[in-house]
Formats: C-alpha cells, structure tokens, sequence
C-alpha cells in the first residue's frame, strides 16, 4: 500500500478545523514574527482540544509541520512559568472556537503580573550585575577567556532584567532585533542597545560594560531596585564607569 504524502499546513488546518473536538490552532515560531520565517521554517502549530477530549489522530510531526496537541487546560498552564512562554505570548490564533478565549489566554502569557515582574526584575538584576563583575574581575586579572565568557552570561541576565521591567518575557535571542524592532523597550535606543550587546559578546570590553551599567543602573534604581545594587557595597566601584 503506497503512503500517502504528508498534509500541508494549509490542508492540516483543514483537517484540524472539521473535528470538533478541535477548539482553537495557535500558530507559533518564525511564521508567527511577520518576515521572520525562510525556507527551512516550519510551521509550529498547537492543536487545543476542549478539556477531556480524546486526543484525536492528526498525524505525526513533518518537515513542513510541527505539532504539538494540549488541552485547554494544558494551555493555560504552558509556559507559566517556562520556556514557552515567550512563544505563546506571540503566537498567532488561527482559530477560536471559544469566543476569543484563546486569544485572551495568549495575552496573559505576554504581560507578567507586577508583582511577577518586580521580583523576577530583582533576581535578574542581582544576577546580571553578578556576571558583569565576573567579567571585569576576570579581565582586569589577564583571564580574557573568562571575562567574554562572563561577559555573554551578564548580557541573557541584562535582557531578562530589561523585559521583566516593562512587564514582558524576554524573547528569545533569534527574535530579539524583531522583538525590539515591533515592540520597543521604553527608554531604551534598540539600535544601540543591541550594538553595546554586539560588542560585549565579542570582546568583553570593559569600557562598554561599564557604559550600559551606567544605565542599568539608573534605570533600576528609578524602577525601585536600588537595594539589590547596594548590598554589593563597594563591588559597585568595578562595575561603573571610571569616572562615574
């Protein structure tokens, strides 16, 4: 018996869409960032069954198609907390059969509650400026290896810090020019940003360290995080500019 081809997304979101235990696709990844995807992008897409529905057979995963099958419930709860989160919080609806619920779930995903966001802007914040003295300790000692590898560490703690203060999962790093791109960071020039990230990755410069430090600084303290810095005591003096 020949097998038959495997279904394209277009003709699995039909097939999808005509079973009614089917509640709502969600469209997630590259396809879902408008000019993000390319020829070697899938399509990741999340079937929502209604709550105690049996799963039904949809086929198995495809170059073209990439499934994954949750309840309603499962919904709710992927990515709070996770991995998941950034992805859902950006993902596209292809159908609600709920009235709009399963849009109001993928917002929730993309706007932390203010207390989430204060404590985990705390944490990111003390683990960030934990890095960055790594780093120029490490330089300042002749450990160029350590440093730029303490220096990339400090930068996924900076982006988590600088996203949990406006109330958002930070994106991950392939959509981290797009995210800023559509949805800018308040107070803060993508373009260099993103060039100050670019060249601490790189060298680990120290002069450039201090530099956004300066203004993580400033900007944490203004945001009510004044404390996590100043338990470092006199550390501060490392990380800040020379003559700041």
């Amino acid at each position: 018996m020949t097998t038959p081809p495997p279904l394209t997304y277009q003709e699995f979101v039909g097939h999808a869409a005509a079973d009614p235990a089917v509640v709502g696709l969600v469209l997630k990844g590259s396809h879902a960032h408008e000019g993000m995807a390319t020829e070697h992008s899938d399509h990741d897409l999340y079937v929502v069954l209604a709550d105690g529905a049996p799963a039904p057979d949809l086929g198995r995963r495809t170059r073209e198609l990439d499934v994954v099958v949750v309840s309603l419930a499962g919904l709710r709860a992927a990515g709070m907390p996770g991995f998941e989160r950034y992805a859902l919080a950006r993902a596209r609806v292809v159908l609600d059969r709920l009235d709009g619920e399963i849009g109001r779930i993928l917002a929730a995903k993309a706007r932390l509650t203010a207390d989430e966001a204060f404590r985990a802007a705390a944490g990111w914040l003390d683990a960030y400026a934990n890095s960055l003295y790594r780093s120029v300790k490490n330089a300042r000692d002749g450990e160029a290896l350590a440093a730029r590898l303490d220096a990339a560490d400090s930068l996924g703690s900076l982006l988590e810090f600088l996203f949990a203060l406006d109330r958002r999962p930070r994106p991950y790093n392939k959509y981290l020019r797009w995210e800023l791109a559509h949805h800018p960071l308040p107070g803060w020039d993508a373009g260099a940003l993103l060039d100050a990230a670019d060249e601490i990755a790189t060298t680990a410069g120290v002069c450039a360290q201090r530099a956004l430090f300066a203004r993580v600084e400033a900007a944490a303290r203004a945001a009510g995080h004044g404390g996590v810095l100043d338990d470092w005591g006199e550390d501060l003096l490392l990380m800040r500019p020379a003559d700041g």
